[in-house]
């Protein structure tokens, strides 16, 4: 398989360290009150802990970021879920008492290392894998996309419907891509080296198919043409699935005390926390019992009064399941309205993190209230989470 981009031949290490860099510069600008000392933790969602990503790139980059020693450093993998579990993971830590600040990041470098990278390498490499027959009895290596189209074919999915979502999902994106001032201020821009030895900045995502606003007819007629890739009678193609791309996001929390202290606006409150397990085959729908138990838990929210609801895009069927399981349209428009992975990519570890500060952003601009935030994940797991922007 070729596999090419910005960044092919640049380092997951840096990647993920422009992004902690550039997190605690605008800390620093923002407070001079700001110690990057007292900051507890950094965990980071990450799928393929070898190569660069292996030896706990959670603690590397602390001393890759120019971090003081002091910050501890924890990688996670729950997948797709990572990278929100990574937020949620700090988020408990400041309200179990266990530090102030805290650092949640994702990484994942696809051109360098495919999902399951972790199993293959050591086959590879000749160490024994001894995985137990119990695993494939549960169809837990169930592959993604055929469980997609065992989604689509549970809740009566079409294939158009999957091709419209897609293009809405690239539609979306473009559009905020092309309010380049205000969509920039998430984007840590990464400097790479050219084969040539020539510098340059890289500050914009190279996936999204902007003929898909301009030309919409001709986009769709391209989606249509696409043949299922996952399953004869399937509905998922290349065009309604997410990409497969490099990347890597930061965020930091703090206790309200903490951020007040330093002087520092907090953009969203985090109100609720849910993960659930599901079907392993119908790997998927893990969303939607995390989604209940995060609307409970934030004293009963309804899914009416969310603003921004964010599922992942791993494919086209997850999100419209979701819709048709709560009963909203499929065209809702508090559904990514800044696109999602169908059109930007799926890192698999930074995911959680890049869709997270993509929903609060939107928040901000819009004096929008509440945002959800869910991801599905291999094995059947299902991670959700609610915030409220700062009044």
């Amino acid at each position: 398989m070729k596999r090419g981009g910005q960044f092919a031949h640049v380092s997951a290490q840096l990647l993920l360290t422009s992004a902690i860099v550039e997190l605690v510069k605008r800390a620093s600008y923002k407070s001079k009150d700001f110690r990057p000392k007292e900051i507890e933790d950094l965990a980071v969602g990450c799928l393929s802990q070898i190569g660069e990503q292996g030896g706990n790139i959670g603690r590397l980059a602390v001393f890759l970021a120019d971090l003081p020693d002091e910050v501890a450093g924890m990688t996670i993998d729950r997948y797709c879920n990572a990278g929100l579990q990574a937020i949620n993971s700090m988020a408990q830590a400041i309200l179990s008492g266990c530090g102030d600040i805290m650092i949640a990041a994702g990484v994942e470098h696809m051109s360098h290392y495919p999902m399951m990278s972790s199993i293959s390498a050591a086959e590879a490499a000749g160490f024994p894998v001894m995985i137990s027959d119990k695993i494939y009895e549960r169809n837990v290596f169930t592959p993604m996309g055929v469980a997609a189209d065992m989604v689509a074919k549970k809740y009566a999915i079409t294939r158009r419907e999957c091709d419209d979502f897609a293009l809405w999902s690239h539609q979306k994106a473009t559009k905020a891509l092309r309010n380049k001032d205000w969509y920039n201020r998430r984007i840590a821009p990464v400097k790479i080296i050219q084969s040539d030895g020539q510098s340059q900045t890289v500050d914009m995502d190279e996936t999204v198919r902007m003929q898909s606003l301009d030309e919409p007819e001709v986009a769709f007629s391209k989606l249509a043409a696409l043949d299922a890739r996952f399953s004869p009678e399937g509905v998922h193609t290349a065009g309604n699935s997410s990409q497969i791309v490099d990347g890597a996001a930061a965020a930091m929390l703090m206790s309200e005390e903490k951020a007040d202290e330093l002087g520092l606006e907090w953009m969203v409150s985090i109100e609720s926390m849910a993960v659930a397990g599901a079907d392993p085959a119908l790997m998927l729908l893990g969303p939607i019992p995390a989604v209940r138990k995060a609307l409970a838990r934030a004293d009963n929210l309804a899914i009416d009064d969310v603003d921004i609801i964010e599922p992942n895009e791993a494919f086209a069927s997850p999100p419209l399941a979701l819709a048709k399981e709560f009963r909203y349209p499929l065209d809702d428009p508090r559904v990514n309205p800044t696109g999602g992975a169908i059109a930007l990519g799926h890192p698999i570890g930074a995911t959680g993190v890049i869709y997270f500060i993509e929903m609060i952003y939107e928040m901000q601009r819009n004096n929008l209230r509440y945002g959800l935030q869910t991801l599905c994940g291999g094995g059947g797991v299902g991670i959700a989470t609610i915030v409220e922007r700062a009044p």
